[in-house]
């Protein structure tokens, strides 16, 4: 195979932020007998002509992003190092920390399983590769860090229970056209573009919801359905911590409540840029917050607060990773 060559750094346009923090790490390991693909082809992934992207979300259809394992094929697309080593660690991408390098143009990796192998030996398959070709060093370690506590407020909450519940997701079921399915960073996802310019996100049992980027007034608006506390402290972590740049806490659900909720709500990307820049409380105002509100407002609208807290995290330390790989 050809080796491995620089290439222009993927654009992250606005309208993709949510689609981009999407990809993650999903599933629990198993032991197997040979921890290594047969086959892996590692290379930097081509930049994306924002035109042709446009073109291909008119048409219904998504770039790949993220992790997907199929059969034997496992697919590794657009995704950074430290999004490849949360995957091999099944850990989320704020549980790694380490060198600058983590912070790499992203690669597409293409390998093929053993037979035999199952979906749940990808992870561990993983770690090798970036072992041998990335020349990873890490450990894994608990330790007390900051979260935000997702609480009741004093008044009670004030969202809508849903007439709905959420159903399971069927790994095997037919997708509908512009579906596809995603390993996420909380575990699979089906995505699908709709024709207005949003995007649904399905969580199965935790419920759905539709978000749509409007750059014209700044604001990231989210429709939640039948989403249960622990789907939206997701929802909240994907946003304080995924962020490029960001230095966002993650959401931890304290509330106990067991119930599932419609709701809405629109945040203004400036705020929750200078909120996150803050770890989740305070910081300086945002130079033109433009329209939505503040993540904390739009919580205390639904009934609910973030206080900030600290909590035993398990944690990924890279002591070094080489940022290009060796030869395929």
């Amino acid at each position: 195979m050809a080796r491995v060559k620089s290439r222009p750094a993927f654009v992250r346009g606005a309208g993709w932020v949510v689609v981009l923090m999407l990809s993650g790490a999903a599933g629990a390991q198993t032991p197997t007998a040979k921890a290594e693909f047969d086959v892996a082809s590692v290379r930097p992934s081509e930049a994306l002509d924002q035109g042709k992207v446009m073109a291909m979300v008119q048409a219904g259809k998504m770039p790949r992003f993220g992790a997907h394992i199929e059969g034997l094929r496992a697919e590794y697309m657009r995704m950074t190092l430290k999004a490849l080593i949360a995957n091999a660690y099944e850990v989320k991408e704020f549980q790694v920390t380490g060198p600058d390098s983590l912070k790499s143009e992203p690669f597409d990796i293409i390998a093929r399983m053993p037979d035999g192998s199952t979906k749940d030996d990808a992870p561990k398959m993983l770690r090798t590769l970036l072992e041998q070709r990335f020349k990873l060093q890490a450990k894994k370690s608990t330790e007390d860090r900051p979260v935000l506590a997702l609480v009741v407020g004093k008044a009670g909450p004030k969202m809508k229970e849903s007439a709905t519940k959420p159903v399971p997701l069927d790994p095997h079921a037919e997708l509908k056209s512009g579906e596809f399915r995603m390993d996420g960073p909380f575990g699979p996802m089906i995505m699908k573009r709709n024709p207005d310019g949003t995007s649904t996100a399905n969580m199965g049992e935790k419920g759905s919801y539709v978000q749509k980027v409007d750059m014209q007034s700044r604001t990231l608006r989210f429709q939640a359905t039948a989403v249960n506390m622990d789907g939206l402290a997701e929802m909240l972590t994907l946003l304080t911590t995924s962020i490029p740049g960001g230095n966002g806490r993650p959401v931890v659900n304290k509330t106990d409540l067991k119930g599932y909720y419609d709701f809405s709500f629109d945040l203004s990307i400036a705020e929750m840029m200078r909120a996150q820049g803050a770890g989740g409380a305070g910081g300086t105002e945002a130079s033109d917050p433009g329209g939505g509100m503040s993540m904390e407002d739009s919580i205390q609208r639904l009934g609910l607060k973030m206080e900030q807290e600290k909590a035993p995290l398990e944690q990924v330390v890279v002591g070094h990773v080489e940022k290009v790989p060796t030869e395929n």
